[in-house]
Formats: structure tokens, C-alpha cells, sequence
């Protein structure tokens, strides 16, 4: 039978659970009922078929009220009616039948009160029925008033209260989960606000955002990148209709789809502001600074990646025309610059000059040797690849150590002028895989800046060893050092310390920018060790072999 709870009350005029129940507590009942009675008369004739007849019309016409009636608009109480009346019609029964068991129904409207009412159903019930059996059992002459007399009442108590803890329980549990559902329903609202002011931010960016399941596939795509995939399919098509040509970082060497940077990171790699062009050379072309990262759980897990594009066309062009600008001035510099010291130098030759005009030119000749080493360095920036294609070196096994002594005999006039030492004791004979011409450029920046910036009569550490596989070169002064925030920024074009641009010391920022350059071309590395007041140390490591070679 079922069992609801005291919780039912008027509800909407939608809500029918009350009728529902109602007409199943009812139906069983009298289906059980009417089963009985055709046993009883079945197996042989009622002690009054009169009251037999009597009791079930009775309980038909309960189930046809439980039926007909709109309990779920009236209050809850008036259903307790329906129980009650089956305890009168199952009076009648017993009485038509004494010895048919009619008794045993009274389980029925025990167990509907207890479930429905909570313990003043149970308790009236209860009550109710032991009492309503005991006086029939009292009065009846025929019945002993024995240990039989208290079983059934006692069998419909056990089995009311029973229907009420089960009750209780699917109370408890019904508005455990009415809760839960409403805190569910109140999560799903906030994620789905969350959902939709994270839409409204990534339309509203114009970068390209693209979100990649941990399968590969594309689950989230803003539209800034539906933007820029337009605008980069040739004219007159729909980037879903057309696939453009696509280039590396140079924007000549073409890459093939399985490449691209989005399917690279829907294969798991990572990377960072990586260069594409978008469109063949001459045609309308776009390029995309474009970033992949990995996702991850709280366990750690890889759950996807996140790729990120940008519209990079305007700073690439305009960062190629001064590039050209740049080299194209200093190629128009460095002639006339070539000229000049050529007949400074001529004029110094003569002997007729007076001592005021000889250091005046020795000045002009200063200046534009500076000028040019200047232009020089330019030229040199301007030859690095624009798309990270390494410098131009011609290696072969030569003495690095020849290299580096010339380059500290070269540097000792300058260094002599502000009293500054090179010891160059801790050179040892070494041979490495190198361009000389270009490794020259290197130990000759490094040299310079230490002579430069070190302070006067100081001294410059110069050492060349090596070891099975690399040759090293140091060069460490005792100069003021550089602070920890721009030693990351040291090797960046155009660079120059705070401190150093409020001095007087000259410099473009580019020699430690080019010395980087040839050292990694020729498959090596160099870094810096600096400590506040205390010099800096530069150490760069070279190939000692061609690789594949042997030592």
C-alpha cells in the first residue's frame, strides 16, 4: 500500500499525487475485499449475506468517492474520511462472517492512516481498531476473550508503525532530495551565467580563442576567430569554402596542414607566439601570432588545450620597415662613413699639421670610427633572420685561442687609456669548430663592453679551455655588475641598462644582441653570471668538432 507523507497540502491545481494516492490506498483495498468475499462465498455461505452485501456496496462506493473526488484542492484531513469509512465497512464484513478473517483488513486503513497522518494517524488507528475489536470480541458470546483477542490488534499496531517509520524515511529522503535538486538547479543557473559571461569576454576580445578536448576535437571557438579565418580567406570566399596557403615565420617556406599550428595542437603540442602567414606572397596575406597550451586537472591529467591567435599583421609589417629603413640608411652610411676616415687618416699622415688641428682630427676620426662600428653593428642586426634563420657562419677546426689573443691585443690600446689590465693568463691552446671572422666579432664585443663599462684600474679576466666535447671562452671584469631585472632583457636588440644610458658611455645595444646570434648559429650558447658591485662574467660555449665528428 502506498505510504505519503503529512506533508501533502493544497498544492497547484496541477499536482495530483493526493487523488493518485488516495485511489491506490482505495482500489487495493477493495480489490482485496472483493477477492474475500467471493472466497467466503465460495467455500460455503455467510453467517448474513445480507451485511456481506452491505459492506461491499460500502466499499465500492469509497472507492468511487476516492476516485470522483479533487482531494488534491481540499485539505488533507478530509481524506482521513476514506480510511475511517473502510474501518466501518470492514466491521460490517466481519460481522456477515466472523470466522473469514474480515478482521485482518483492518491493516489496510491502519497502515493508510499511519502512512499519511504521522503519528496522530497512527495513534488514532491504532486506537481505534484494537478498541473497536475488542468490544465486538466482548460482546459476542460466541468468541472467548483469550490470547487470540490481542494478536491482531497487536499484528495492526507492528505493521502501522512500520507504514509510519517507512514513512518517515521516504519523508526524510524526499526532502533531502527536494533540496538537493533545488541546490542543483541553483548551480546550473550560476554556471550557466557563468557560461554566458564567459561568451559575452571571449566575443568580445579580438583575439581568436579555441578550446581542444582532451580527444583532439574543437569544443569551443569564439568569434573573433570565426573574424580572423574570414579575413584571412582570399577575397570573394568564406574561410569554411577556401583554404589559404600557409607559411612559416619567414613568410616564404610553406608549411603543409599537418604542421599547422592548430593541428599540432590538437596532436598536445605546446608552444608560444609562434608565427604563421596566412596567403601567399603578393596576395592579401594576414599573419597570426598564434599560442597553444595544455590543460590539466587537478591530478594532473591533460584534459585538452586552449590555442589563442592574434592579428599580428600591422606590428610584423611595420616591424620589417624599419628593419628595412634601418639597413637601408646604415648601407648609405657606412660609404660616406669609409670615405671620411680615409682621408682623415690621410691628412694625419701629413707632417705639417700644427698640434691643435692633429687633435682636432684625431677627435672627427674618433667619432666616426665610432660611428661606424655603430653602423657596423646594424648591419650586422639587420642581417639576423627576421624569422629566426641563424647568421650566415663558414665553420672549419681552427685555434680558438689565436682568435681570442688577437682580439685582447687589439683591445689593449682602449683598455691602456683608463688604466684597465687584461690578463690573459688563463688562455689555453685550444681548437674549436668555428668561424673565426664571426667568433672574432664576439670576443671583440665582449672585450669592449668589459674595457667600457668596468671601472678605472680595474682589470678584465680573459680564459679559453675546453673539455671532450666544447671549447668555453670567459671574459669577467670588475665593474659594477647588472641588476638582477635586466640581466633576462641583457641580450635583447637595442638594450641598454638604465644606469648606462644616463652616463656617457656610447653604445647601440646591439653587440651582446649579435654576439648571442653567432654563437647559437654556430650551435652554441652564451650567458652571464652578475652580481651587483662585484663585475660581470660572460662565458659562451662553442663546438669543439663538426657534428658527427670525432674529438
Amino acid at each position: 500500500m502506498a505510504a505519503d507523507s503529512t506533508r501533502w497540502r493544497t498544492g497547484p491545481r496541477g499536482d495530483r499525487t493526493l487523488e493518485r494516492s488516495n485511489a491506490l490506498n482505495q482500489l487495493l483495498l477493495g480489490a482485496v475485499v472483493l477477492v474475500a468475499a467471493l472466497l467466503v462465498l465460495l467455500t460455503g455461505p455467510p453467517a448474513d449475506l445480507g451485511l456481506l452485501l452491505a459492506g461491499l456496496v460500502l466499499v465500492f462506493l469509497i472507492s468511487g468517492l476516492a476516485l470522483a473526488v479533487p482531494w488534491n484542492r481540499l485539505s488533507p484531513l478530509w481524506g482521513a474520511l476514506l480510511p475511517i469509512a473502510d474501518i466501518i465497512a470492514i466491521i460490517i464484513l466481519r460481522e456477515a462472517s466472523p470466522t473469514s478473517g474480515f478482521a485482518l483488513l483492518w491493516v489496510f486503513p491502519a497502515t493508510w492512516l499511519a502512512g499519511s497522518f504521522g503519528l496522530p494517524g497512527l495513534a488514532f488507528g491504532s486506537v481505534s481498531i484494537s478498541a473497536i475489536y475488542w468490544i465486538i470480541v466482548g460482546t459476542d458470546p460466541d468468541e472467548a476473550f483469550g490470547p487470540a483477542a490481542f494478536l491482531i490488534p497487536l499484528t495492526i499496531v507492528a505493521v502501522s508503525t512500520t507504514a509510519y517509520l517507512s514513512s518517515r524515511r521516504a519523508t526524510a529522503q524526499r526532502s533531502l532530495l527536494d533540496k538537493q535538486a533545488r541546490l542543483l538547479a541553483r548551480t546550473v543557473e550560476r554556471v550557466q551565467r557563468q557560461e554566458d559571461a564567459v561568451t559575452e569576454v571571449l566575443d568580445a576580445v579580438d583575439f581568436g580563442v579555441i578550446r581542444i578536448a582532451a580527444d583532439g576535437s574543437l569544443s569551443v571557438t569564439n568569434e573573433a576567430h570565426a573574424r580572423l579565418q574570414q579575413a584571412a580567406a582570399p577575397r570573394g570566399q568564406t574561410a569554411a569554402s577556401s583554404r589559404r596557403a600557409v607559411y612559416s615565420s619567414d613568410g616564404i617556406s610553406p608549411i603543409d596542414p599537418q604542421s599547422e599550428p592548430l593541428a599540432r595542437a590538437r596532436r598536445g603540442e605546446a608552444f608560444e607566439s609562434e608565427l604563421v602567414w596566412y596567403g601567399a606572397p603578393g596576395e592579401r596575406r594576414r599573419a597570426l601570432g598564434i599560442t597553444s597550451r595544455r590543460l590539466h586537472d587537478a591530478e594532473g591529467k591533460d584534459v585538452g588545450g586552449l590555442v589563442v591567435s592574434r592579428d599580428v599583421t600591422a606590428e610584423v609589417t611595420a616591424l620589417r620597415a624599419r628593419d628595412d629603413l634601418v639597413a637601408s640608411v646604415s648601407h648609405e652610411l657606412r660609404t660616406p662613413l669609409t670615405s671620411i676616415l680615409g682621408y682623415i687618416e690621410l691628412v694625419l699622415d701629413g707632417e705639417d699639421l700644427s698640434p691643435s688641428a692633429r687633435r682636432q682630427l684625431g677627435i672627427a676620426e674618433r667619432n666616426a670610427t665610432r660611428l661606424l662600428d655603430i653602423v657596423a653593428d646594424i648591419l650586422t642586426a639587420s642581417a639576423d633572420p627576421r624569422a629566426g634563420v641563424e647568421l650566415s657562419v663558414h665553420q672549419s677546426e681552427e685555434s680558438l685561442d689565436a682568435v681570442v689573443r688577437a682580439a685582447v691585443e687589439a683591445a689593449a690600446p682602449r683598455a691602456a687609456e683608463r688604466r684597465i689590465a687584461i690578463d690573459a693568463s688563463g688562455i689555453e691552446p685550444t681548437t674549436a669548430y668555428i668561424d673565426p671572422h664571426r667568433v672574432r666579432q664576439v670576443v671583440d664585443n665582449l672585450l669592449s663592453n668589459a674595457v667600457k663599462y668596468g671601472r678605472d684600474g680595474g682589470s678584465v679576466a680573459v680564459g679559453v679551455t675546453s673539455d671532450v666535447d666544447h671549447a668555453w671562452l670567459a671574459v669577467r671584469d670588475d665593474g659594477p655588475g647588472i641588476s638582477p631585472e635586466e640581466v633576462p632583457r641583457l641580450f635583447e636588440r637595442f638594450f641598454r641598462s638604465d644606469a648606462v644610458r644616463n652616463t656617457s658611455t656610447y653604445g647601440s645595444g646591439l653587440g651582446l644582441s649579435i654576439s648571442r646570434d653567432i654563437v647559437r648559429s654556430h650551435g652554441g650558447e652564451i650567458t652571464v653570471q652578475s652580481t651587483p658591485g662585484d663585475g660581470s662574467t660572460f662565458i659562451a660555449r662553442l663546438p669543439r668538432r663538426a657534428p658527427g665528428g670525432e674529438a
